[in-house]
């Protein structure tokens, strides 16, 4: 299992912050791996809420298949996701309201396919790769929502 945090001080509300991480249509706006949304359920955000999204990972497109499992409006979301071959993940998103803003918390769970093998060649492809895009990914939303 390979585990990716990252936080960010945003200088927006927290509803604002929720709006846009939790709007499938907004993810070509902060998430820099993500390529296209295949899928979305209609309505909003809730548990067993699902959409399917493509992301590029090292040259790769990879196609995930993800549902809300823990919803609370404005607070914290969990996404669990399913891959090809059987590989998983995890996405964590807490908002806390702090003076000036809100504090956004990301964290990401990624379990490979083939166990010890395939976490061995995960680390061997991708690196550090996670850490950067998970930064250069809060840095985007900060960016968009400070903007606005």
């Amino acid at each position: 299992m390979s585990l990716v945090t990252a936080s960010i001080q945003i200088a927006a509300a927290p509803e604002d912050v929720w709006k846009m991480v939790m709007d499938p249509d907004r993810l070509d706006d902060w998430v820099t791996i993500h390529r296209r949304l295949l899928h979305a359920d209609d309505g909003p955000p809730r548990v067993g809420y699902e959409m399917d999204q493509q992301i590029h990972l090292r040259g790769v497109g990879l196609e995930i298949h993800w549902k809300l499992v823990d919803c609370q409006p404005c607070k914290r979301a969990v996404w669990e996701g399913r891959g090809p071959a059987r590989s998983r993940a995890r996405t964590e998103y807490s908002l806390n309201a702090q003076a000036g803003g809100t504090r956004f918390d990301y964290r990401n769970e990624f379990r490979p396919p083939l166990g010890p093998v395939g976490a061995i060649v995960s680390r061997a492809l991708v690196g550090g790769m996670p850490e950067r895009e998970a930064k250069r990914t809060l840095d985007r939303l900060r960016a968009h929502l400070e903007s606005t």
